[in-house]
């Protein structure tokens, strides 16, 4: 899990590269346009049309403006393809849903425990440490690979059906859940609540990758999980007591 999200930040990078074409196309040549949702005293690039769910206009370095579709030949065909945007809004949803992952990673082994390890598979304590960057070097290679296999898997079968919906794709669907492919608790939502679901979605994509970042960045600077560096504040009376000092007498 903690792999994954090092491989998301990496490939954050990758997704916004520019093409190597032979019209340069940069944010400089977008038109901009003073004043947006998001900063109202900033401005964002006209590639910004607020089709895409969570669209708010916030772009202060022009990523909107890469050409993300003809970078990602062979599979663009000219007219019958996802557009630059949507092509960024896939890789955007691709790092979000990793990012969410990663964050009940790092939560949850210290709040139910780790996996049990085998003296034929790594040893006893593989499992045990929560801290992500001791884990990544005590689990045994063959996990890492099973993480590695399964992420490839699932990222053939998105290209598989990107390559299969062209145009008509929606973004992002990797063929579970509503508006196809399996589907086991029978979602079916009417193109509004469709549309506010994309939206929740996308916003906790964002703060997941926020969230994954800070996690990363806490972890390497502590040494430890973030359930050892929280679980004192409510276990020690003496913490619990100055809650009296911000709150109203009585609560």
């Amino acid at each position: 899990m903690k792999l994954a999200i090092v491989a998301a930040t990496l490939g954050s990078a990758a997704a916004f590269a520019p093409a190597q074409t032979g019209k340069v196309s940069t944010a400089l040549n977008a038109n901009w346009i003073e004043g947006t949702k998001a900063l109202p005293f900033g401005s964002s690039p006209d590639t910004l049309d607020g089709s895409l769910p969570g669209d708010v206009g916030f772009d202060p370095i022009g990523f909107s403006t890469v050409p993300a579709a003809s970078f990602n030949n062979p599979l663009y065909q000219e007219g019958n393809f996802m557009s630059d945007l949507e092509w960024l809004r896939e890789a955007e949803l691709a790092h979000g849903r990793i990012a969410q992952l990663a964050v009940v990673g790092f939560i949850w082994p210290g709040l139910f425990g780790t996996l049990p390890g085998s003296d034929d598979f790594g040893g006893a304590d593989a499992y045990s440490h929560l801290n992500p960057f001791e884990a990544l070097t005590s689990v045994p290679a063959a996990a890492i690979y099973q993480i590695i296999g399964g992420m490839a898997w699932i990222e053939y079968n998105r290209v598989q059906r990107i390559k299969e919906q062209g145009k008509n794709r929606v973004v992002g669907d990797i063929g579970i859940g509503y508006p196809g492919g399996y589907n086991p608790f029978n979602l079916n939502y009417s193109p509004e609540e469709y549309a506010d679901k994309q939206l929740q979605e996308i916003k906790h994509c964002r703060l997941a990758m926020l969230g994954a970042f800070g996690l990363i960045c806490q972890a390497a600077n502590s040494g430890t999980d973030i359930v050892s560096q929280l679980s004192p504040a409510f276990a020690a009376p003496e913490y619990a007591a100055k809650a009296g000092y911000f709150l109203p007498q009585g609560i």
